[in-house]
């Protein structure tokens, strides 16, 4: 995973990590699989999108105020939010160029 480009948030930032530009949110889990198989393609987005867009991860079991707020059901789910509003959300495990194009049209 790319370090330097991915935020690690919780309960306590989620608000302000959301609140300005484009962040997309992988609500996650350390024990799901398909999560662990999303990593390489959250590390091409964050590449990708450097300077657009916050790629920001946020494990649904030690922060479930928000998990539970955005109604998270499974995992993982991926919010994109624009200015602290919801636009788009994924569920599932999905490729690269599905989230590539869906977060090109808010960029």
């Amino acid at each position: 995973m790319n370090k330097e480009l991915i935020q690690h948030i919780s309960d306590e930032s989620f608000s302000k990590a959301t609140a300005d530009g484009i962040v997309l949110v992988d609500f996650f889990a350390e024990w799901c699989g398909p999560c662990k198989m999303l990593a390489p393609i959250l590390d091409a987005l964050s590449t990708e999108f450097e300077g657009k867009v916050t790629v920001a991860k946020l494990d649904v079991d030690t922060s479930p105020k928000t998990s539970n707020n955005f109604q998270i059901t499974s995992v993982p789910t991926l919010i994109l939010f624009k200015k602290g509003k919801e636009v788009e959300r994924f569920i599932g495990l999905k490729d690269f160029e599905t989230f590539r194009k869906k977060i090109s049209q808010f960029v």
